[in-house]
Protein backbone atom coordinates (compact mmCIF):
# COMPACT_ATOMS: atom_id res chain seq x y z
CA UNK A 1 0.00 0.00 0.00
CA UNK A 2 1.63 3.27 -1.02
CA UNK A 3 1.80 6.13 1.46
CA UNK A 4 -1.17 8.44 1.03
CA UNK A 5 -2.27 11.74 2.45
CA UNK A 6 -4.76 11.72 5.33
CA UNK A 7 -6.98 13.94 3.17
CA UNK A 8 -7.20 11.33 0.42
CA UNK A 9 -7.96 8.56 2.92
CA UNK A 10 -10.70 10.72 4.45
CA UNK A 11 -12.25 11.41 1.04
CA UNK A 12 -12.26 7.66 0.35
CA UNK A 13 -13.96 7.00 3.71
CA UNK A 14 -16.58 9.69 3.04
CA UNK A 15 -18.02 7.85 0.01
CA UNK A 16 -18.65 4.54 1.83
CA UNK A 17 -22.04 3.51 3.30
CA UNK A 18 -21.55 0.11 4.99
CA UNK A 19 -23.93 -2.06 6.95
CA UNK A 20 -22.81 -3.74 10.16
CA UNK A 21 -23.91 -6.37 12.68
CA UNK A 22 -25.36 -5.75 16.12
CA UNK A 23 -27.78 -3.34 17.79
CA UNK A 24 -25.01 -0.96 18.91
CA UNK A 25 -22.16 0.49 16.82
CA UNK A 26 -19.21 -1.94 16.88
CA UNK A 27 -15.79 -0.51 17.81
CA UNK A 28 -14.49 -0.63 14.22
CA UNK A 29 -17.47 1.43 13.05
CA UNK A 30 -16.92 4.06 15.75
CA UNK A 31 -13.29 4.32 14.70
CA UNK A 32 -14.15 4.52 11.00
CA UNK A 33 -16.70 7.28 11.69
CA UNK A 34 -14.10 9.26 13.62
CA UNK A 35 -11.86 8.89 10.54
CA UNK A 36 -14.51 10.38 8.26
CA UNK A 37 -16.72 7.42 7.27
CA UNK A 38 -19.52 9.24 5.46
CA UNK A 39 -22.42 6.83 5.84
CA UNK A 40 -23.92 3.75 7.43
CA UNK A 41 -26.93 1.71 6.39
CA UNK A 42 -29.31 0.12 8.90
CA UNK A 43 -31.08 -3.22 8.44
CA UNK A 44 -33.73 -5.01 10.50
CA UNK A 45 -30.91 -6.95 12.20
CA UNK A 46 -29.76 -3.69 13.80
CA UNK A 47 -33.16 -2.47 15.00
CA UNK A 48 -35.14 -3.73 18.01
CA UNK A 49 -37.53 -0.89 18.89
CA UNK A 50 -37.84 2.90 18.44
CA UNK A 51 -35.86 3.81 21.57
CA UNK A 52 -32.97 1.48 20.70
CA UNK A 53 -33.00 2.69 17.06
CA UNK A 54 -32.74 6.33 18.18
CA UNK A 55 -29.90 5.46 20.60
CA UNK A 56 -28.05 3.52 17.89
CA UNK A 57 -28.21 6.50 15.50
CA UNK A 58 -27.20 8.88 18.30
CA UNK A 59 -24.16 6.63 18.89
CA UNK A 60 -23.20 6.92 15.20
CA UNK A 61 -23.63 10.72 15.27
CA UNK A 62 -21.48 11.09 18.39
CA UNK A 63 -18.54 9.85 16.29
CA UNK A 64 -19.44 11.81 13.13
CA UNK A 65 -22.33 14.31 13.39
CA UNK A 66 -22.52 14.55 9.57
CA UNK A 67 -22.86 10.79 8.97
CA UNK A 68 -25.50 9.92 6.38
CA UNK A 69 -27.59 7.26 8.16
CA UNK A 70 -29.61 5.37 5.54
CA UNK A 71 -32.32 2.69 5.66
CA UNK A 72 -34.65 0.88 3.22
CA UNK A 73 -38.07 1.95 4.50
CA UNK A 74 -40.31 1.60 1.46
CA UNK A 75 -43.45 0.67 3.39
CA UNK A 76 -45.31 -2.53 2.54
CA UNK A 77 -43.08 -5.54 1.90
CA UNK A 78 -39.76 -3.76 2.41
CA UNK A 79 -39.56 -2.37 5.93
CA UNK A 80 -36.65 -2.31 8.35
CA UNK A 81 -38.08 -0.34 11.27
CA UNK A 82 -41.25 -2.46 11.35
CA UNK A 83 -39.88 -5.79 10.08
CA UNK A 84 -40.95 -7.69 13.20
CA UNK A 85 -44.64 -6.78 13.14
CA UNK A 86 -45.09 -5.82 9.49
CA UNK A 87 -45.48 -2.34 8.05
CA UNK A 88 -48.08 0.23 9.06
CA UNK A 89 -48.25 1.20 5.36
CA UNK A 90 -49.54 -0.90 2.46
CA UNK A 91 -46.65 -0.19 0.04
CA UNK A 92 -46.28 1.37 -3.40
CA UNK A 93 -48.53 -0.86 -5.51
CA UNK A 94 -51.42 -0.28 -3.10
CA UNK A 95 -50.86 3.48 -3.31
CA UNK A 96 -50.71 3.23 -7.10
CA UNK A 97 -53.93 1.21 -7.35
CA UNK A 98 -55.76 3.91 -5.36
CA UNK A 99 -53.83 6.65 -7.24
CA UNK A 100 -54.62 9.42 -4.75
CA UNK A 101 -51.55 11.69 -4.85
CA UNK A 102 -52.57 13.63 -1.75
CA UNK A 103 -52.91 10.43 0.29
CA UNK A 104 -49.58 9.14 -1.04
CA UNK A 105 -47.91 12.37 0.05
CA UNK A 106 -49.41 12.05 3.54
CA UNK A 107 -48.28 8.41 3.84
CA UNK A 108 -44.73 9.32 2.80
CA UNK A 109 -44.72 12.21 5.26
CA UNK A 110 -45.66 9.81 8.07
CA UNK A 111 -42.85 7.45 7.01
CA UNK A 112 -40.58 10.50 7.09
CA UNK A 113 -41.69 11.27 10.65
CA UNK A 114 -40.96 7.70 11.70
CA UNK A 115 -37.40 8.07 10.36
CA UNK A 116 -36.99 11.63 11.64
CA UNK A 117 -37.85 10.46 15.16
CA UNK A 118 -34.76 8.22 14.96
CA UNK A 119 -32.62 10.99 13.34
CA UNK A 120 -32.18 8.94 10.12
CA UNK A 121 -30.86 11.03 7.21
CA UNK A 122 -31.82 9.10 4.08
CA UNK A 123 -34.54 6.68 3.03
CA UNK A 124 -33.51 4.40 0.14
CA UNK A 125 -37.03 4.95 -1.26
CA UNK A 126 -39.20 5.32 -3.24
CA UNK A 127 -38.94 2.56 -5.83
CA UNK A 128 -39.79 4.44 -9.04
CA UNK A 129 -39.37 1.48 -11.40
CA UNK A 130 -42.26 0.92 -13.80
CA UNK A 131 -43.22 -2.73 -13.25
CA UNK A 132 -43.71 -3.44 -16.95
CA UNK A 133 -43.08 -7.19 -16.64
CA UNK A 134 -45.58 -9.12 -14.46
CA UNK A 135 -42.98 -11.91 -14.12
CA UNK A 136 -40.52 -9.54 -12.39
CA UNK A 137 -39.27 -11.46 -9.34
CA UNK A 138 -37.91 -8.58 -7.27
CA UNK A 139 -39.92 -5.39 -7.99
CA UNK A 140 -43.60 -6.39 -8.35
CA UNK A 141 -45.70 -4.72 -5.65
CA UNK A 142 -42.72 -2.53 -4.69
CA UNK A 143 -43.55 -0.51 -7.83
CA UNK A 144 -46.44 1.95 -8.02
CA UNK A 145 -47.59 0.12 -11.17
CA UNK A 146 -47.07 -0.65 -14.87
CA UNK A 147 -48.01 2.80 -16.23
CA UNK A 148 -45.23 5.44 -16.46
CA UNK A 149 -47.54 8.43 -15.98
CA UNK A 150 -49.09 6.93 -12.85
CA UNK A 151 -45.64 6.01 -11.49
CA UNK A 152 -44.35 9.54 -12.19
CA UNK A 153 -47.37 11.11 -10.42
CA UNK A 154 -47.00 8.87 -7.38
CA UNK A 155 -43.21 9.35 -7.32
CA UNK A 156 -43.60 13.13 -7.12
CA UNK A 157 -46.14 12.86 -4.29
CA UNK A 158 -44.03 10.37 -2.31
CA UNK A 159 -40.82 12.41 -2.57
CA UNK A 160 -42.66 15.61 -1.65
CA UNK A 161 -44.14 13.95 1.44
CA UNK A 162 -40.96 12.30 2.70
CA UNK A 163 -38.70 15.31 2.11
CA UNK A 164 -41.39 17.56 3.59
CA UNK A 165 -40.72 15.70 6.85
CA UNK A 166 -37.04 16.64 6.57
CA UNK A 167 -35.72 13.22 5.50
CA UNK A 168 -33.94 12.74 2.16
CA UNK A 169 -35.57 10.50 -0.47
CA UNK A 170 -33.71 8.25 -2.92
CA UNK A 171 -35.34 7.28 -6.25
CA UNK A 172 -34.36 3.75 -7.32
CA UNK A 173 -33.26 1.69 -9.31
CA UNK A 174 -31.94 3.90 -12.15
CA UNK A 175 -32.40 3.54 -15.12
CA UNK A 176 -35.33 1.19 -14.29
CA UNK A 177 -35.57 -2.34 -12.87
CA UNK A 178 -39.20 -2.91 -13.90
CA UNK A 179 -38.78 -4.91 -17.10
CA UNK A 180 -36.55 -7.71 -15.77
CA UNK A 181 -37.06 -11.40 -15.07
CA UNK A 182 -33.88 -11.75 -12.97
CA UNK A 183 -33.42 -10.72 -9.33
CA UNK A 184 -30.20 -8.66 -9.16
CA UNK A 185 -29.52 -10.07 -5.69
CA UNK A 186 -28.61 -13.30 -7.51
CA UNK A 187 -27.47 -12.45 -11.06
CA UNK A 188 -27.20 -9.59 -13.54
CA UNK A 189 -30.57 -8.75 -15.13
CA UNK A 190 -30.76 -7.46 -18.71
CA UNK A 191 -33.34 -4.91 -19.85
CA UNK A 192 -33.95 -5.74 -23.52
CA UNK A 193 -36.00 -2.64 -24.39
CA UNK A 194 -34.90 -0.33 -27.20
CA UNK A 195 -33.97 3.29 -26.57
CA UNK A 196 -37.36 4.67 -27.59
CA UNK A 197 -39.20 2.36 -25.16
CA UNK A 198 -36.81 3.21 -22.31
CA UNK A 199 -37.40 6.92 -22.90
CA UNK A 200 -41.18 6.50 -23.02
CA UNK A 201 -41.57 3.99 -20.19
CA UNK A 202 -38.66 3.69 -17.75
CA UNK A 203 -37.16 7.16 -17.61
CA UNK A 204 -40.20 9.48 -17.03
CA UNK A 205 -40.53 8.61 -13.30
CA UNK A 206 -36.84 9.41 -12.78
CA UNK A 207 -37.29 12.71 -14.62
CA UNK A 208 -40.26 13.41 -12.30
CA UNK A 209 -38.10 12.56 -9.27
CA UNK A 210 -35.35 14.97 -10.40
CA UNK A 211 -37.95 17.68 -11.02
CA UNK A 212 -39.42 17.08 -7.54
CA UNK A 213 -35.99 17.79 -6.04
CA UNK A 214 -35.12 14.26 -4.95
CA UNK A 215 -31.90 14.40 -2.91
CA UNK A 216 -30.53 11.00 -3.97
CA UNK A 217 -30.80 8.41 -6.73
CA UNK A 218 -29.80 4.75 -6.44
CA UNK A 219 -28.56 3.03 -9.59
CA UNK A 220 -29.54 -0.56 -10.28
CA UNK A 221 -27.26 -3.48 -11.07
CA UNK A 222 -28.74 -3.81 -14.58
CA UNK A 223 -27.39 -4.35 -18.06
CA UNK A 224 -29.26 -2.04 -20.45
CA UNK A 225 -27.72 -2.69 -23.89
CA UNK A 226 -29.65 0.15 -25.55
CA UNK A 227 -27.83 2.57 -23.23
CA UNK A 228 -24.50 0.75 -22.73
CA UNK A 229 -23.94 -2.75 -24.12
CA UNK A 230 -20.65 -3.23 -22.24
CA UNK A 231 -21.29 -2.24 -18.60
CA UNK A 232 -24.05 -2.62 -16.01
CA UNK A 233 -25.57 0.73 -15.00
CA UNK A 234 -23.59 0.76 -11.73
CA UNK A 235 -20.32 0.87 -13.70
CA UNK A 236 -21.49 2.86 -16.74
CA UNK A 237 -20.27 6.41 -17.22
CA UNK A 238 -22.56 6.66 -20.23
CA UNK A 239 -25.64 5.92 -18.09
CA UNK A 240 -24.70 7.63 -14.80
CA UNK A 241 -22.84 10.70 -15.99
CA UNK A 242 -24.06 11.04 -19.59
CA UNK A 243 -27.76 10.29 -19.07
CA UNK A 244 -28.54 11.00 -15.40
CA UNK A 245 -26.20 13.94 -14.76
CA UNK A 246 -25.74 15.69 -18.08
CA UNK A 247 -29.01 14.97 -19.88
CA UNK A 248 -31.46 14.70 -16.97
CA UNK A 249 -29.78 17.35 -14.80
CA UNK A 250 -29.51 15.41 -11.54
CA UNK A 251 -26.95 16.97 -9.20
CA UNK A 252 -27.73 15.17 -5.94
CA UNK A 253 -26.06 12.13 -4.37
CA UNK A 254 -25.88 9.02 -6.54
CA UNK A 255 -25.55 5.79 -4.54
CA UNK A 256 -25.03 2.19 -5.67
CA UNK A 257 -27.29 -0.67 -4.73
CA UNK A 258 -25.45 -3.02 -2.35
CA UNK A 259 -22.22 -4.06 -4.08
CA UNK A 260 -22.19 -7.58 -2.63
CA UNK A 261 -25.30 -8.43 -4.69
CA UNK A 262 -24.70 -11.26 -7.15
CA UNK A 263 -25.35 -9.08 -10.21
CA UNK A 264 -22.03 -7.23 -9.83
CA UNK A 265 -20.15 -9.32 -7.25
CA UNK A 266 -19.65 -11.96 -9.96
CA UNK A 267 -17.93 -9.42 -12.26
CA UNK A 268 -15.20 -7.90 -10.06
CA UNK A 269 -13.84 -7.89 -6.48
CA UNK A 270 -15.51 -5.31 -4.16
CA UNK A 271 -12.68 -2.76 -4.35
CA UNK A 272 -12.74 -2.83 -8.14
CA UNK A 273 -16.52 -2.36 -8.22
CA UNK A 274 -16.19 0.65 -5.90
CA UNK A 275 -13.45 2.25 -8.03
CA UNK A 276 -15.26 1.68 -11.32
CA UNK A 277 -18.58 2.93 -9.90
CA UNK A 278 -16.93 6.13 -8.63
CA UNK A 279 -15.22 6.64 -11.99
CA UNK A 280 -18.61 6.22 -13.72
CA UNK A 281 -20.15 8.98 -11.62
CA UNK A 282 -21.36 7.36 -8.38
CA UNK A 283 -20.92 9.35 -5.13
CA UNK A 284 -21.60 6.72 -2.47
CA UNK A 285 -20.90 3.00 -2.29
CA UNK A 286 -23.52 0.97 -0.40
CA UNK A 287 -22.17 -2.24 1.15
CA UNK A 288 -24.85 -4.21 2.98
CA UNK A 289 -22.52 -6.69 4.68
CA UNK A 290 -19.19 -5.89 6.36
CA UNK A 291 -16.62 -8.20 7.92
CA UNK A 292 -16.77 -8.59 11.71
CA UNK A 293 -13.84 -6.29 12.38
CA UNK A 294 -14.55 -3.84 9.56
CA UNK A 295 -11.55 -5.06 7.53
CA UNK A 296 -13.70 -5.13 4.37
CA UNK A 297 -14.53 -1.42 4.76
CA UNK A 298 -10.89 -0.44 5.18
CA UNK A 299 -10.02 -2.61 2.18
CA UNK A 300 -12.50 -0.58 0.09
CA UNK A 301 -10.95 2.66 1.34
CA UNK A 302 -7.48 1.41 0.41
CA UNK A 303 -8.59 0.26 -3.05
CA UNK A 304 -10.04 3.73 -3.75
CA UNK A 305 -6.86 5.49 -2.56
CA UNK A 306 -4.69 3.14 -4.62
CA UNK A 307 -6.79 3.86 -7.74
CA UNK A 308 -6.19 7.61 -7.25
CA UNK A 309 -2.44 7.02 -6.91
CA UNK A 310 -2.45 4.81 -10.00
CA UNK A 311 -4.26 7.45 -12.03
CA UNK A 312 -7.34 5.23 -12.59
CA UNK A 313 -9.63 7.48 -10.51
CA UNK A 314 -9.11 11.25 -10.74
CA UNK A 315 -8.80 12.85 -7.32
CA UNK A 316 -11.22 15.59 -8.47
CA UNK A 317 -13.89 12.92 -9.16
CA UNK A 318 -13.40 11.44 -5.65
CA UNK A 319 -13.53 14.93 -4.10
CA UNK A 320 -16.72 15.70 -6.06
CA UNK A 321 -18.31 12.45 -4.83
CA UNK A 322 -17.38 13.15 -1.20
CA UNK A 323 -18.69 16.70 -1.63
CA UNK A 324 -22.10 15.39 -2.72
CA UNK A 325 -22.27 13.07 0.33
CA UNK A 326 -21.47 16.03 2.60
CA UNK A 327 -24.00 18.19 0.72
CA UNK A 328 -26.72 15.62 1.48
CA UNK A 329 -25.72 15.69 5.16
CA UNK A 330 -25.90 19.49 4.96
CA UNK A 331 -29.39 19.38 3.43
CA UNK A 332 -30.51 17.16 6.31
CA UNK A 333 -28.97 19.48 8.92
CA UNK A 334 -30.71 22.43 7.28
CA UNK A 335 -34.13 20.74 7.49
CA UNK A 336 -34.21 20.28 11.26
CA UNK A 337 -37.32 22.44 11.53
CA UNK A 338 -39.28 20.13 9.19
CA UNK A 339 -38.48 17.21 11.50
CA UNK A 340 -40.46 18.63 14.40
CA UNK A 341 -42.71 15.56 14.62
CA UNK A 342 -45.35 17.41 16.65
CA UNK A 343 -46.26 19.68 13.75
CA UNK A 344 -49.36 19.03 11.69
CA UNK A 345 -48.88 18.65 7.92
CA UNK A 346 -49.59 22.38 7.43
CA UNK A 347 -46.77 23.22 9.87
CA UNK A 348 -48.97 25.02 12.41
CA UNK A 349 -48.41 22.66 15.34
CA UNK A 350 -51.24 21.41 17.54
CA UNK A 351 -52.23 17.77 17.97
CA UNK A 352 -49.64 15.02 17.70
CA UNK A 353 -50.00 13.83 14.07
CA UNK A 354 -48.32 10.49 14.80
CA UNK A 355 -51.75 9.39 16.03
CA UNK A 356 -53.00 9.88 12.47
CA UNK A 357 -50.62 7.22 11.21
CA UNK A 358 -52.60 4.12 12.02
CA UNK A 359 -55.86 5.45 10.62
CA UNK A 360 -54.15 6.80 7.49
CA UNK A 361 -52.37 3.48 6.87
CA UNK A 362 -55.64 1.56 7.18
CA UNK A 363 -57.41 4.04 4.92
CA UNK A 364 -54.68 3.61 2.28
CA UNK A 365 -54.86 -0.20 2.54
CA UNK A 366 -58.65 -0.18 2.19
CA UNK A 367 -58.51 2.09 -0.85
CA UNK A 368 -56.30 -0.48 -2.60
CA UNK A 369 -58.42 -3.57 -1.86
CA UNK A 370 -60.34 -5.11 -4.76
CA UNK A 371 -63.01 -7.68 -3.89
CA UNK A 372 -64.55 -10.08 -6.42
CA UNK A 373 -67.50 -12.26 -5.41
CA UNK A 374 -68.30 -15.34 -7.50
CA UNK A 375 -71.88 -15.85 -8.61
CA UNK A 376 -73.94 -13.71 -6.26
CA UNK A 377 -72.40 -10.29 -6.72
CA UNK A 378 -74.52 -8.82 -3.91
CA UNK A 379 -72.62 -10.76 -1.21
CA UNK A 380 -71.25 -8.39 1.41
CA UNK A 381 -69.52 -8.63 4.78
CA UNK A 382 -69.48 -10.19 7.24
CA UNK A 383 -68.32 -13.13 5.14
CA UNK A 384 -66.76 -14.79 8.19
CA UNK A 385 -68.76 -15.28 11.36
CA UNK A 386 -66.81 -18.28 12.72
CA UNK A 387 -63.03 -18.73 13.22
CA UNK A 388 -61.56 -20.02 9.94
CA UNK A 389 -58.58 -22.13 8.98
CA UNK A 390 -56.10 -19.77 7.27
CA UNK A 391 -53.73 -21.56 4.87
CA UNK A 392 -50.81 -19.36 3.84
CA UNK A 393 -49.27 -20.70 0.60
CA UNK A 394 -46.01 -18.84 0.95
CA UNK A 395 -43.42 -18.73 -1.84
CA UNK A 396 -40.01 -17.49 -0.69
CA UNK A 397 -40.01 -13.72 -0.77
CA UNK A 398 -37.09 -12.03 -2.53
CA UNK A 399 -33.93 -10.94 -0.73
CA UNK A 400 -34.95 -7.28 -0.55
CA UNK A 401 -37.50 -8.37 2.06
CA UNK A 402 -36.37 -9.34 5.54
CA UNK A 403 -36.99 -13.07 5.95
CA UNK A 404 -38.94 -12.59 9.19
CA UNK A 405 -41.46 -10.13 7.70
CA UNK A 406 -44.91 -11.67 8.34
CA UNK A 407 -47.86 -11.68 5.92
CA UNK A 408 -49.98 -11.09 8.99
CA UNK A 409 -53.28 -12.63 7.81
CA UNK A 410 -53.51 -15.28 10.52
CA UNK A 411 -52.80 -12.74 13.26
CA UNK A 412 -55.18 -10.14 11.83
CA UNK A 413 -58.08 -12.62 11.56
CA UNK A 414 -57.29 -14.15 14.98
CA UNK A 415 -57.57 -10.74 16.63
CA UNK A 416 -61.12 -10.41 15.34
CA UNK A 417 -62.13 -14.09 15.52
CA UNK A 418 -60.29 -15.86 18.37
CA UNK A 419 -59.92 -19.57 17.65
CA UNK A 420 -58.65 -18.96 14.11
CA UNK A 421 -55.91 -21.46 13.20
CA UNK A 422 -53.13 -21.05 10.68
CA UNK A 423 -51.16 -23.43 8.49
CA UNK A 424 -48.22 -22.39 6.29
CA UNK A 425 -47.29 -24.29 3.13
CA UNK A 426 -43.72 -23.11 2.77
CA UNK A 427 -42.22 -24.97 -0.18
CA UNK A 428 -43.01 -26.47 -3.57
CA UNK A 429 -42.75 -29.97 -2.09
CA UNK A 430 -45.40 -29.46 0.60
CA UNK A 431 -49.07 -30.29 0.22
CA UNK A 432 -52.29 -28.89 1.63
CA UNK A 433 -53.53 -29.70 5.13
CA UNK A 434 -56.82 -31.57 5.64
CA UNK A 435 -59.60 -29.33 4.28
CA UNK A 436 -62.47 -31.76 4.75
CA UNK A 437 -64.20 -30.03 7.68
CA UNK A 438 -66.77 -27.99 5.78
CA UNK A 439 -68.09 -26.49 9.00
CA UNK A 440 -64.87 -24.53 9.33
CA UNK A 441 -64.51 -21.59 6.91
CA UNK A 442 -61.38 -21.70 4.76
CA UNK A 443 -59.18 -18.70 3.90
CA UNK A 444 -56.35 -19.25 1.38
CA UNK A 445 -53.55 -16.67 1.25
CA UNK A 446 -51.14 -16.40 -1.70
CA UNK A 447 -48.48 -13.94 -2.82
CA UNK A 448 -47.86 -13.41 -6.54
CA UNK A 449 -49.72 -16.63 -7.44
CA UNK A 450 -49.53 -15.89 -11.20
CA UNK A 451 -45.71 -16.10 -10.98
CA UNK A 452 -45.57 -19.47 -9.17
CA UNK A 453 -47.04 -22.54 -10.88
CA UNK A 454 -46.97 -24.61 -7.67
CA UNK A 455 -48.89 -21.91 -5.78
CA UNK A 456 -51.51 -21.75 -8.56
CA UNK A 457 -51.81 -25.55 -8.53
CA UNK A 458 -52.37 -25.69 -4.77
CA UNK A 459 -54.92 -22.86 -4.93
CA UNK A 460 -56.79 -24.60 -7.71
CA UNK A 461 -56.70 -27.92 -5.83
CA UNK A 462 -57.95 -26.25 -2.62
CA UNK A 463 -60.76 -24.36 -4.38
CA UNK A 464 -61.73 -27.61 -6.16
CA UNK A 465 -62.14 -29.29 -2.77
CA UNK A 466 -63.69 -26.23 -1.15
CA UNK A 467 -65.57 -23.96 -3.61
CA UNK A 468 -66.61 -21.90 -0.56
CA UNK A 469 -62.97 -20.87 0.06
CA UNK A 470 -62.02 -17.21 0.42
CA UNK A 471 -58.81 -16.38 -1.49
CA UNK A 472 -56.60 -13.44 -0.50
CA UNK A 473 -53.83 -12.40 -2.91
CA UNK A 474 -51.23 -10.09 -1.34
CA UNK A 475 -49.11 -9.62 -4.49
CA UNK A 476 -49.99 -8.96 -8.12
CA UNK A 477 -53.34 -10.68 -8.74
CA UNK A 478 -54.28 -12.93 -11.64
CA UNK A 479 -57.78 -14.22 -12.46
CA UNK A 480 -59.97 -14.14 -9.32
CA UNK A 481 -60.70 -17.57 -7.85
CA UNK A 482 -62.73 -18.83 -4.88
CA UNK A 483 -66.14 -17.78 -3.55
CA UNK A 484 -64.68 -14.42 -2.55
CA UNK A 485 -61.36 -13.12 -3.91
CA UNK A 486 -59.61 -10.19 -2.21
CA UNK A 487 -56.59 -8.54 -3.85
CA UNK A 488 -54.83 -6.41 -1.22
CA UNK A 489 -52.01 -5.27 -3.56
CA UNK A 490 -49.76 -5.22 -0.51
CA UNK A 491 -48.08 -7.52 1.98
CA UNK A 492 -48.06 -5.64 5.27
CA UNK A 493 -49.64 -5.68 8.69
CA UNK A 494 -52.07 -2.94 7.68
CA UNK A 495 -53.12 -4.66 4.41
CA UNK A 496 -53.82 -7.84 6.39
CA UNK A 497 -55.87 -5.87 8.92
CA UNK A 498 -57.90 -4.19 6.16
CA UNK A 499 -58.76 -7.60 4.63
CA UNK A 500 -59.60 -9.13 8.03
CA UNK A 501 -61.88 -6.22 8.92
CA UNK A 502 -63.71 -6.51 5.60
CA UNK A 503 -64.21 -10.25 6.04
CA UNK A 504 -65.61 -9.91 9.55
CA UNK A 505 -67.81 -6.92 8.80
CA UNK A 506 -65.67 -4.59 10.90
CA UNK A 507 -65.08 -2.41 7.79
Amino acid sequence: MPHHSPTLARLAMTVLQPGFDGTAPPNWLRRALSEGLGGAVLFARNLADPAQTAELVAGLRRENPAVVVAVDEEGGAVTRLEARAGSSWPGNRALGVADDAERTERVAREIGRLLAAADITLDYAPVVDVNANPANPVIGIRSFGPDPELVARQTTAWITGLQGAGVAACAKHFPGHGDTVTDSHHALPTVHADLELLRERDLPPFRAAVKAGVQAVMCGHLLVPALDPGNPATLSRRILTGLLREEMGFDGMLVTDAIEMGAVAALHPPGEIAVRALAAGVDAICVGVSSAGGESVYALRDAIVRAVHDGRLPEERLAEAAGRVLALAGWYAGNAAARDARKTPDGRGGRDPLGEGEELGLQAARAAMRVTVAGDRTASPPVLSRPPLVVDIAPRLNLAIDPSTPTGLVGAVSELLPGTTGHTVAAETAGLPDLSDHRRPLVLVAHDAPRHAWVRDLLSQAVGLRPDAIVIETGLPGEPTGAVHIATHGISRVSARAAALWLTGGQ
